[in-house]
């Protein structure tokens, strides 16, 4: 096994930890912003059924997050959160261009990747998931 082989498990730990906390914080922004304030903001993206896709998306921000930095449900949190995130970059940041700077689709689109590599790769073994022998 090459060095790198030996750290892939630490990596997959700091992309967890780092992806999680985000999804934490940005849930926690739409929680005290109110299903009404996120619902609002849905509507005025032409989203169907905006009021149960605010309860939806504040959920799987916080829950997801949390379950990604736990390490639990890993793959199906890393699915959600990174759906998220790519519904996050084509409907909110696409036309802003690529720069986050201006609004643009740069950190979505990595938070995306981020949750592909997890989902793809599970969580490693520092996680309640490998605990649990999931795999």
């Amino acid at each position: 096994m090459s060095w790198a082989g030996s750290y892939t498990d630490a990596g997959l730990l700091i992309l967890r930890l780092s992806a999680g906390a985000i999804f934490i914080v940005h849930g926690w922004a739409k929680y005290t912003l109110g299903v009404a304030g996120v619902t609002g903001f849905l509507t005025s993206l032409g989203f169907p059924i905006p009021g149960i896709f605010a309860v939806i998306l504040i959920a799987t921000e916080i829950i997801g997050g949390v379950a990604l930095i736990t390490g639990t449900w890993t793959r199906l949190a890393a699915l959600l959160t990174g759906f998220v995130a790519l519904i996050a970059t084509v409907t909110v940041h696409l036309a802003n261009g690529f720069m986050v700077s201006g609004g643009g689709y740069e950190f979505a689109l990595l938070l995306a990747a981020v949750c592909l590599t997890l989902l793809t790769t599970g969580a490693g073994k520092y996680a309640v998931d490998a605990q649990l022998g999931m795999k």
